[in-house]
């Protein structure tokens, strides 16, 4: 019998461990860059914070928050403005109202029992030689005319605190292109604000000589209500007549619109403001002799 010792040695080269089996190709991930990463944990953290948009102004709770008689508020008031001369600062009051941001915005004038500014320069656009510019001159205006005022105004000279122009003037005014100088300045004419004039010019200026503007902006409105050296019977009724005409503002507007009063501030020129109670004055409020002049 043949030996099968020599058979068996070459056989051993092609054992299990002498034969390399393909080994399949595992894919390799790839190391994001750390900015990668922190921008995308960014984006999603920010994403689960973002809110909502308010709708309202946010108005602070008044519950604790101290409250001043009118005569109060200007006896402290006056202590601020020691040595100033009392016909160059003003009183000023700030309404805050609840309101929508985006709603129809309030603006008004009027007439205070004791007016706080005589000096209003009024400007009316209106051919020089006419009747209108005539009846202009003999009303009170500072300025009539037309190119002459346009030249002014394109130079940056604006002298005047109201601009009212005559309908035969808008067009000579509109081709001027003054809106960018006046605009901003709330100045420029316009029908529904009730400055383009159509037929006599006389009475609106009366009205407006000694009279008050104001506006809602940012849900405050603000006006000048009296000069430091008002008593405070006449700053009482000047901020009486000025209630009254914004309550009645409030109330033309439509009920989706939601105005209503949140606070009343009285301030001045150098003074910080005082809440207000709508008291006259308290039971430990000094004489309203000692604060008049």
């Amino acid at each position: 019998m043949a030996n099968a010792r020599p058979f068996i040695a070459p056989l051993s080269r092609f054992g299990a461990s002498s034969i390399a089996l393909p080994r399949p190709e595992v894919p390799r991930l790839t190391r994001l860059p750390f900015q990668a990463v922190r921008c995308a944990a960014t984006k999603t953290s920010a994403s689960k914070k973002k809110k909502k948009a308010r709708s309202n102004f946010i108005q602070y709770d008044l519950k604790h928050a101290e409250q001043f008689s009118l005569v109060d508020a200007m006896h402290y008031i006056r202590a601020f403005e020691v040595g100033r001369n009392p016909t160059s600062v003003k009183y000023e009051v700030a309404v805050r109202l609840r309101t929508l941001k985006n709603g129809p915005v309030i603006r008004n004038r009027l007439r205070l029992p004791n007016p706080v500014k005589t000096d209003i320069r009024i400007c009316v656009i209106a051919p020089p030689d006419s009747k209108v510019a005539t009846e202009a001159r003999a009303s009170g205006a500072s300025l009539v005319g037309e190119d002459e005022i346009f030249d002014q105004v394109k130079e940056g000279i604006v002298e005047f605190d109201r601009l009212l122009c005559h309908v035969d003037s808008l067009p000579k005014l509109n081709k001027a292109g003054l809106g960018r100088i006046l605009g901003p300045k709330g100045l420029m004419p316009s029908v529904k604000l009730g400055t383009v004039v159509t037929g006599s010019i006389g009475p609106l200026l009366k009205n407006m000589v000694g009279a008050s503007e104001y506006r809602e902006r940012s849900a405050v409105i603000r006006l000048a209500i009296g000069q430091l050296a008002f008593t405070p019977e006449q700053l009482s009724a000047n901020v009486k007549a000025f209630m009254e005409l914004l309550k009645k503002d409030i109330a033309q507007m439509s009920e989706r619109i939601g105005k209503d009063i949140h606070e009343v501030v009285l301030s001045s020129t150098n003074a910080p403001g005082f809440t207000l109670n709508g008291e006259f004055r308290s039971a430990n409020s000094i004489p309203t002799k000692e604060l008049t002049g």
